[in-house]
C-alpha cells in the first residue's frame, strides 16, 4: 500500500498547490481539504472497513478527523450558546452558566483543532519524504553533484592551536596537501562534465552557462571578469593586526572558512587551463578583509589578481578597496513585511527594510565562482552558497537579514514551512545567482557553527576525522540539498556537536527556491522588482538514507539529484618507483577490460598509461595506492585489436598486452 499512500499524499499536495496558486487563505484551504479528505475516507472505508488501517487512509485520516472535530466543536458550541441565551432570558442562572462553559470549551476545541490542522496542511504542502524531488534540475548532467572525498588531503593530527608560523593550523600547506587538493578539484570538474580533459571540461562549463544566460553557446572571452567569492567570516575587529592583517592569537583563531588550497586550485584552473588573465580575476569577501597568510600564499603565485578588501586602508599592502554601487540593488520580496532594522532583540519592531545595495564587483564581473565552506549555522541552521551572500550587500553587517531565517534571537521562532525566506531572493538575484558559473563547496574542514573552529565528524565515512571533501555542481539547489543532508546527518546532537540543522524548516528555502508551488501566500520572489518572478533555480530532494546516500537519479526513480562520489584521488608530488615484478595484468590476452594488480609496501601515487606500438598514449590515469595491493579495472573496450604496453610507476616499467 506504499504506492497508495504516496497517491494520497500527492493529491493532497497537488490540490493544495493549486489552491495556494490562487492565493486562497490557508483556513479556506483547510476547509476544502477537510471536505475532500473526509469524502475520500468515507468512499474508501465504508465499503471495506479494514481499509482504515491502510497507509493511504492513515495519510488522509488526520486532516479528515481534524476537520470533523473542528465542525463538531464549532457546531456544538453554537448549540450550547443558544441554550445559554434561552436560560439567561428565563433567569435560570446556574444552567445558563453551565451551558456557557460548555459552549466556550467546545468552541475553543474547534478553533484549536483548526490551528493545528492548518499547520498540518502546511506540512503536507512541503513533504520531506526521501527521494521526492521538486523543481527543475540544472546542469550539463542535470542535478548532478560530485563529491570528491580524500582523507589524505588533510592532516588528522592537527589541533588548530596558534603558532606564529601557523604550522598547527588547518589552513597551512603543512597540513592541507595542495597537490592532492589540486587533483580533487580536477576530478570534480571532469566528473561534473563527463569530459576527459580539463580544457574540454571548462569549455563545456562556460558554453552551458552562457547559453543559459541567453548569450549563446560560447566559451570564455578574453577580458571577461571572473570573481571568486570566498567565505571570510572571522576578519572582524580584534582578530587581526590592524597594520598588516596578520591573525591574532585569540578564541577566534583558525575559524573554519574557505580553505586557501581550494582557492589556489581554482586560480590554477582559471589561469593555466581556461586562460583567464590574472588581471581579470577578483578574489575576496567584499564585507571583510584577507588575512596576511592567505594573501602571501595567493599573491606569491598570482601577483596580478585583484585581492579585494572592505576598506581602502590596506591598498598599500596589496589589497584593493571595494566600491558600493548606486544602481545594483536587491529588492527583498517580502517588501518590508518581515525584514526590519535593529539588533537581535528589535528585529521585529525596527523600521521596515525593502532593499539593499550591492558592491560594484557584482556589476563588473561576468562570472562568479561562489566558494563557501560547509557549516552549521546558529540562525540559519546551515550555511553554504545562499548564506555566503549575506556579505554581498553593503551595510556594515547583515543582522537585518536574519528576520528571513529560521531563527532571529534566542529561539527558532520561524521554523514552520511556508514563511518568507531571504535566501531565495539572494540565490535568485540576476547579479548574485544568475552570474554564478559553478558551485564549488569547500568541505575539507567543516564546523558545527559558522564562527567555530573546524570539527572532526564522527560518523561514517569520516570516523572522527576531518571531512576532507569537495562538492561541485551546476545546480545550486541540488548541491545545497546534498550539503543539508550531510549536516543534518552528522549534526544531530548525538556526538557533542550542535544540532542547528534540526531546528525545523531549515530546508524551507530549498523547497521555495526549487518550486513556486512552495511559496508563502502573498509572496512572489522577484528580487529585481521588475515584475518577473524567478523560475525554478534547481532541484531539491533528500537522500534515501544516510547509509546509501542515494538520490532519485541514482535510483533511476525520478529526475532529481544524482550524487556521484569519487574516492581515492590523492596524488603525491612524486610517483612511486616500482619493480617490474610487482605488477601484472589479467586476462592477457584480453577481449575487453583488463585488471591491473600492483603489490608492494609503498604507499603513494601511481601513474598508469597504455601505449600502442606507435608510441602513442591511448589511456592514462593516476591511482593512489593506499594498501599493500592496488587492483584496478581498466576499460579497454574502445581500443582496437593489437599489441599494447601497460606502463606504470616510472617510465621503465611496462607489460606487454594483447587486445583480441
Amino acid at each position: 500500500m506504499k504506492s497508495q499512500s504516496k497517491f494520497s499524499q500527492n493529491w493532497q499536495n497537488s490540490l493544495l498547490s493549486k489552491l495556494k496558486s490562487f492565493r486562497i487563505p490557508t483556513k479556506v484551504v483547510f476547509v476544502i481539504l477537510g471536505i475532500v479528505s473526509m469524502a475520500w475516507f468515507l468512499i474508501r472505508v465504508i465499503p471495506k472497513p479494514q481499509r482504515a488501517t491502510y497507509p493511504c487512509m492513515k495519510a488522509t485520516a488526520p486532516i479528515a478527523s481534524s476537520f470533523i472535530i473542528y465542525l463538531l466543536g464549532i457546531s456544538g458550541g453554537l448549540v450550547y450558546f443558544r441554550r445559554f441565551l434561552k436560560s439567561a432570558r428565563t433567569m435560570k442562572l446556574i444552567p445558563a452558566l453551565g451551558f456557557l462553559v460548555l459552549a466556550l470549551v467546545l468552541a475553543f476545541t474547534g478553533i484549536s483543532f483548526n490551528k493545528n490542522s492548518v499547520a498540518a496542511v502546511e506540512k503536507v504542502a512541503n513533504p520531506d519524504d526521501p527521494n521526492n524531488p521538486m523543481g527543475v534540475a540544472k546542469g550539463i548532467n542535470p542535478g548532478r553533484v560530485v563529491w570528491v572525498y580524500e582523507p589524505d588531503a588533510t592532516n588528522e593530527s592537527i589541533q588548530n592551536k596558534y603558532k606564529s608560523d601557523h604550522s598547527d593550523s588547518y589552513f597551512s600547506d603543512e597540513n592541507t596537501n595542495q597537490a592532492i587538493v589540486d587533483k580533487m578539484v580536477e576530478e570534480a570538474v571532469l566528473k561534473m562534465t563527463d569530459k576527459s580533459s580539463m580544457a574540454d571540461a571548462w569549455t563545456s562549463i562556460f558554453k552551458y552557462h552562457n547559453n543559459q544566460r541567453g548569450k549563446g553557446e560560447v566559451g570564455y572571452a578574453a577580458g571577461e571578469i571572473v570573481f571568486i567569492k570566498i567565505n571570510a567570516t572571522s576578519t572582524w575587529g580584534g582578530n587581526y593586526d590592524s597594520g598588516n592583517l596578520s591573525r591574532e592569537n585569540n578564541n577566534n583563531y583558525a575559524i573554519s572558512e574557505t580553505s586557501p588550497q581550494v582557492v589556489t586550485a581554482v586560480l590554477r584552473q582559471l589561469v593555466n587551463v581556461v586562460g583567464v588573465a590574472q588581471s581579470d580575476i577578483y578574489l575576496g569577501d567584499p564585507m571583510k578583509h584577507i588575512y596576511k597568510d592567505l594573501y602571501d600564499k595567493w599573491s606569491g603565485e598570482f601577483p596580478d589578481v585583484h585581492y579585494l578588501d572592505n576598506s581602502t586602508q590596506y591598498s598599500g599592502i596589496g589589497r584593493e578597496g571595494v566600491a558600493k554601487s548606486n544602481s545594483a540593488v536587491v529588492d527583498y520580496s517580502d517588501r518590508g513585511e518581515v525584514l526590519r532594522e535593529g539588533d537581535w532583540s528589535s528585529a521585529l519592531t525596527g523600521d521596515p527594510i525593502d532593499s539593499d545595495k550591492l558592491y560594484t564587483i557584482f556589476e563588473d564581473m561576468e562570472y562568479m565562482i561562489n566558494l563557501p565552506t560547509l557549516k552549521g549555522h546558529k540562525h540559519a541552521g546551515v550555511t553554504m552558497f545562499a548564506k555566503n551572500h549575506f556579505g554581498s550587500q553593503t551595510r556594515v553587517d547583515a543582522k537585518h537579514l536574519h528576520g528571513g531565517l529560521v531563527k532571529m534571537g534566542n529561539d527558532p521562532t520561524r521554523n514552520e514551512y511556508g514563511m518568507y525566506r531571504v535566501l531565495v531572493d539572494l540565490l535568485g538575484h540576476e547579479l548574485l545567482g544568475k552570474k554564478n558559473l559553478i558551485y564549488l563547496l569547500d568541505a575539507l574542514y567543516c564546523s558545527e557553527m559558522e564562527v567555530n573552529q573546524p570539527d572532526k565528524f564522527q560518523k561514517e565515512p569520516w570516523n572522527n576525522d576531518w571531512t576532507s571533501s569537495i562538492f561541485i555542481s551546476q545546480d545550486p539547489i541540488a548541491i545545497e540539498s546534498v550539503g543539508f543532508d550531510m549536516l543534518y546527518y552528522e549534526l544531530d546532537g548525538s556526538n557533542g556537536l550542535d544540532d542547528f540543522p534540526h531546528y525545523g524548516a531549515v530546508d524551507d528555502y530549498l523547497h521555495q527556491a526549487a518550486s513556486s508551488d512552495n511559496w508563502p501566500v502573498g509572496i512572489s520572489y522577484d528580487p529585481e522588482n521588475d515584475g518577473t518572478p524567478i523560475e525554478s533555480l534547481g532541484v531539491h530532494e533528500h537522500w534515501n538514507n544516510s547509509t546509501d546516500m542515494q538520490y532519485s537519479r541514482n535510483l533511476a526513480s525520478g529526475e532529481g539529484i544524482e550524487l556521484l562520489k569519487v574516492d581515492g584521488v590523492a596524488v603525491g608530488v612524486e610517483l612511486l618507483e616500482l619493480s617490474k615484478s610487482s605488477a601484472k595484468v589479467f586476462p592477457n590476452p584480453t577481449f575487453g577490460n583488463v585488471n591491473l594488480e600492483i603489490k608492494g609496501e609503498q604507499r603513494g601515487s601511481i601513474k598508469v598509461s597504455i601505449i600502442d606500438v606507435k608510441g602513442q598514449v591511448v589511456y592514462s590515469d593516476s591511482f593512489f595506492k593506499q594498501a599493500e595491493i592496488l587492483n584496478k579495472e581498466l576499460n579497454l573496450n574502445k581500443l582496437n585489436k593489437g599489441i599494447y604496453f601497460v606502463s606504470y610507476g616510472d617510465s621503465e616499467n611496462s607489460i606487454k598486452l594483447i587486445k583480441r
